[in-house]
């Protein structure tokens, strides 16, 4: 649907974005992650046209953004971070406006108003100046202009910024909504909202693509191999004596717990699944298995690694992981 080719941004001296490709597919809910100067803003407004690339192209459906404007833009629905809001109108007013800006006739407009408060929640404070609003309705009210016109492609710039829990909520799960129907491009920065609600992740760091890929492969693959913990009835020595006895195990650390109990830390071989032979050992033995837990790295974990030591953006020197699917190459730094 949207394919960034070589999309580079500079201001003097600084390169915001570096040579940046990537390709948004059909029907899929995308996280674009990256710390703050990341370069995330940066190239959502250079996908949507509202700021020009000093190399590169961004083609939508086809179309570049930069030689056809109009066909291109007609195909995407924008809410930046702040939303572009008229706050001395009412969200009826203010969405018509939008919706003659965007071409939409006078029949259209009236329908797609209609559809597009009702798919946002926002009918019963329509006429309401949206001065008046909870930053929760605004934000409803800018999700409500970046879907009219029905645009393929929903893009959302920290769509939840500012908005107390029960409000981040009901975003979400409009965002969940709105998938359906939609290509969707969430930029966040809480790791917990995009892994709840993305189908698919990108993360930048100082102008580098340095993964791509679902939510539990990019945990998977960075996770490493997975720690078990035991919290045994017994003593050090009937525990190792117990361990013994299971395969596919690399290296154990056995010490003291409280109350007459033992605390292991087991490093299984990689990709083995030591758990059902470790609880069968220790039954077998008699001694009872408190509690087993395994240790895997979270999406917080992987952002952590993989951003903390990223390449400058004129730094060519390759990801330290290779990416298993996605945009092959990426690169980007972010507006704060």
């Amino acid at each position: 649907m949207i394919e960034v080719r070589h999309l580079t941004k500079r201001y003097g001296s600084h390169t915001a974005v570096s040579d940046l490709s990537f390709t948004i597919e059909n029907g899929v809910i995308y996280g674009f992650l990256g710390p703050n100067g990341a370069g995330k803003s940066t190239t959502m407004n250079m996908i949507t046209g509202c700021l020009g690339a000093t190399d590169g192209e961004v083609l939508v459906d086809g179309h570049s953004i930069s030689e056809e404007p109009m066909l291109a833009k007609k195909r995407i629905g924008y809410l930046p971070e702040q939303p572009p809001l008229y706050t001395d109108m009412t969200p009826t007013e203010y969405l018509r406006f939008v919706a003659s800006a965007k071409g939409l006739s006078r029949p259209e407009q009236a329908s797609q108003i209609d559809q597009v408060m009702d798919k946002t929640g926002i009918r019963e404070v329509r006429n309401r100046l949206i001065k008046n609003l909870s930053k929760g309705y605004k934000q409803r009210v800018g999700i409500a202009q970046a879907l009219l016109g029905n645009p393929e492609v929903i893009i959302l710039d920290e769509p939840t910024v500012g908005l107390d829990p029960a409000q981040i909520i009901e975003i979400r799960d409009l965002i969940r909504e709105l998938g359906a129907d939609h290509t969707i491009v969430l930029s966040s920065h809480i790791l917990s909202e995009v892994q709840a609600v993305c189908d698919s992740i990108m993360i930048i760091s100082k102008g580098k693509l340095v993964a791509s890929d679902t939510p539990e492969n990019l945990t998977r693959l960075f996770a490493g191999v997975p720690t078990l913990h035991l919290e045994v009835k017994g003593g050090e020595a009937e525990t190792r004596a117990a361990l013994n006895g299971v395969g596919q195990i690399e290296d154990v650390a056995v010490k003291p717990g409280e109350d007459m109990t033992v605390l292991a830390e087991i490093k299984p071989k990689e990709n083995a699944d030591i758990r059902e032979a470790v609880f069968k050992a220790f039954a077998e033995a008699g001694l009872p298995l408190l509690e087993m837990r395994t240790d895997r790295a979270s999406l917080e974990d992987v952002f952590l690694e993989l951003t903390q030591d990223a390449p400058a953006p004129q730094n060519e020197a390759k990801p330290r992981r290779k990416q298993r699917k996605g945009p092959s190459t990426g690169e980007e730094a972010d507006k704060a």
